[in-house]
């Protein structure tokens, strides 16, 4: 049997499985729209994991295809992220604003990694929080972990929260938004600057009219592109801890992941207008649908015992650090706005 055929025959029924949990996932954020469709995934996800019968079938025949779906496609889909990214537009905000974007990401981030440390979460834990609150959530997640190495055991924490705070967000700052009467744009570049993944960053702005989403929009993407500095960087210093411990003489952790290469490619193609909309949108369809199959992948992988322990220190390290993000972002949004 050809090496090729038998890898496919291997990942299949995991592949299938995430393809099914992928439409059911859409299916219910169409009945009921508050529900996000990565939110659902994940759902759909840790519901496989933990259910008698199921979560036999997670760790025996859809293992490998559920491993490939959370590992290949959520890099794939962090690649075509680069597609929504147009330098021209994040130029537009001024170098003022982009200063206080770029002060935002540093002090979001430098706060929730104490927030994490201090509530005692462990491993790569609290470096994978602080960077998906901080930049691009989910993919930001996933990133770091690849170029800090870190184990996938340790993703799934920080992605759940990251989904979940997000999702909270959605329903949360439009009624904080009423409540503050702030001006559409106010509350648009609040959103972008606070908000974790760019879905939910549209979810949450596009309530507040098309003057909020376009601001919205526009913040969010400027947060997004610090992604690669913030990867090398954590790539750098995975390789001077290496150094350290004397375990440099095997192979060194990547400066830059080649799939953030792929994402910064993607920005200079949206940057010069090389592809066409309809393919655009195609590509921004096509995303949602690998980050859906890899949060089930994902979700899949989690068992509520094993989360016992920590799970609880990790909601509340999430909360402060959602409550820590929103505030920072308030303040940039009416200092970018002011």
């Amino acid at each position: 049997m050809p090496r090729g055929f038998a890898a496919l025959k291997k990942t299949a029924p995991g592949l299938l499985a995430a393809a099914a949990a992928v439409a059911l996932s859409f299916l219910l954020h169409l009945l009921v729209p508050a529900v996000p469709v990565l939110t659902a995934a994940v759902i759909l996800g840790l519901v496989a994991a933990n259910l008698p019968g199921a979560a036999a079938a997670t760790t025996g025949p859809l293992k490998p295809g559920l491993a490939l779906a959370a590992r290949r496609f959520l890099r794939i889909g962090i690649v075509l992220l680069g597609l929504k990214v147009s330098l021209v537009d994040i130029a537009g905000l001024g170098f003022g604003a982009l200063g206080l974007v770029v002060l935002l990401v540093l002090t979001a981030f430098a706060g929730t990694y104490a927030i994490c440390r201090m509530f005692r979460l462990p491993g790569d834990e609290p470096l994978l929080i602080a960077a998906g609150f901080s930049i691009c959530g989910v993919s930001a997640i996933g990133a770091v972990a690849a170029a800090r190495r870190s184990r996938s055991g340790d993703t799934v924490v920080p992605i759940a929260l990251v989904t979940l705070c997000g999702t909270l967000a959605i329903a949360a700052l439009p009624v904080a938004g009423a409540l503050l009467r702030l001006d559409p744009v106010v509350f648009g570049t609040w959103a972008g600057a606070s908000v974790h993944d760019v879905g939910q960053v549209v979810a949450t702005a596009q309530t507040a009219g098309t003057a909020a989403l376009a601001a919205a929009v526009v913040v969010k993407l400027a947060r997004v592109v610090l992604l690669a500095p913030m990867t090398a960087a954590v790539g750098l210093q995975a390789r001077r801890a290496d150094r350290a411990s004397g375990s440099g003489a095997g192979p060194r952790p990547p400066l830059v992941p080649l799939f953030v290469l792929g994402f910064l490619a993607l920005i200079l193609v949206r940057t010069f207008g090389l592809l066409p909309a309809p393919a655009l949108e195609v590509a921004s369809v096509l995303q949602e649908l690998l980050f859906a199959a890899a949060l089930f992948g994902l979700g899949a992988g989690v068992r509520v015992r094993a989360l016992f322990a920590s799970g609880i220190r990790a909601v509340a390290a999430a909360l402060a650090s959602w409550a820590l993000v929103a505030g920072l972002g308030l303040g940039v949004a009416v200092a970018i706005t002011g």
